[in-house]
């Protein structure tokens, strides 16, 4: 898939997100420093959360309390959405330090923002993943869509993956655990194979909510193609998801270390050029195990393989030479050759 001018896909360098999502509380400010944080960090994408409350969410909302946070899930929404102004500015801003920006659009209006600034995509959050009629107005759009799976099942995901097929677009599923921070016991790098192998028109990526990147790393071994992560310019801040952000330093070693496991990925098994030089010294060739001389007919305890490997019998080819007669007298540990058996 493409989104903007970046290819996303196995044959390309893992395309690694940074969710600022709803980490700036509400400040445009604080929101331009953690762009510019990322984009100094050798960020290609980052992503917001577009909160339109009213239309987001019922009055019922004001009584419930997620397990990051101390106020309703109405009020922390609230008082961390941005104005649709200011994440105007904050979208100019990104892409004015060649950035690609993206959101998540947690109802119809705030999706018909987004489209109306001209996002290059559309990310669809967990919690929005089997919304259909939201889906469905989405992907009207005709935009790039990356979907995460968490609280999902393959069975439960079907039906929004056939929104996505029927509308034609080009689509990302990412595996995601959600809960702020996912504890190892319940992060499903399988679920990585599992997307791959149930939706095979899919790029197939990780939304990680885990501590430290290690997860997120493992999963690039596993063929993921995305890596999604909460951001943050600096830890000593306050919010729910500040627990399982990742700060620059964190961000610039996810991009390196997850480009070195796309290469490695990529490697068939084989003795590379490079290596030449260390095979002809760390391989054995076969020498004679006790002075040999002419006429003596080889068993296996006259012949056995040492280094190096510059000798011209290698020592993988021992059982070639039993039986075989020595047509000329050889020391112990000196290298045998095929020509002394007449070959």
């Amino acid at each position: 898939m493409r989104i903007g001018t970046r290819e996303i896909g196995p044959s390309f360098p893992p395309l690694v997100i940074a969710e600022i999502g709803i980490n700036h509380g509400g400040s445009l400010e604080v929101a331009k420093s953690m762009v510019l944080a990322a984009a100094r960090s050798g960020c290609e994408m980052v992503k917001h959360q577009t909160h339109i409350v009213e239309d987001e969410m019922t009055e019922e909302a004001k009584n419930i309390f997620p397990p990051n946070a101390d106020i309703s899930i109405w009020d922390v929404m609230q008082s961390c959405a941005l104005s649709l102004d200011d994440e105007a500015e904050l979208k100019k801003y990104a892409e004015s330090l060649g950035l690609i920006y993206i959101s998540t659009p947690f109802s119809r209006q705030a999706a018909n923002f987004l489209n109306s600034i001209d996002v290059p995509a559309f990310k669809i959050g967990s919690g929005e993943c089997d919304n259909i009629p939201l889906l469905r107005h989405i992907a009207s759009f005709g935009k790039p869509v990356i979907m995460s799976t968490g609280m999902q099942t393959i069975e439960t995901i079907r039906a929004s993956v056939e929104v996505l097929d029927r509308a034609g677009i080009e689509y990302a599923l990412l595996e995601c655990t959600n809960l702020y921070p996912s504890p190892p016991e319940i992060v499903s790098l399988r679920g990585v194979r599992d997307l791959q192998e149930a939706f095979p028109n899919a790029v197939v990526g990780f939304s990680d909510h885990s501590i430290g990147p290690e997860m997120a790393l493992a999963s690039v071994a596993l063929g993921a193609c995305i890596l999604e992560r909460h951001f943050t310019d600096t830890r000593y801040r306050v919010g729910p998801d500040i627990s399982c952000s990742m700060d620059p330093a964190e961000l610039r070693f996810l991009i390196d270390r997850s480009r070195e496991i796309h290469i490695a990925l990529h490697n068939e098994k084989r003795r590379s050029e490079l290596e030449e030089s260390v095979y002809r010294f760390a391989r054995s060739s076969v020498v004679a195990e006790r002075p040999l001389k002419a006429g003596d007919v080889i068993t296996e305890y006259d012949v056995w393989a040492r280094r190096p490997g510059n000798g011209e019998i290698p020592g993988y080819k021992l059982d070639e030479l039993i039986g075989k007669t020595i047509k000329v007298d050889r020391n112990r540990n000196e290298q045998l050759r095929w020509s002394d058996f007449g070959q």
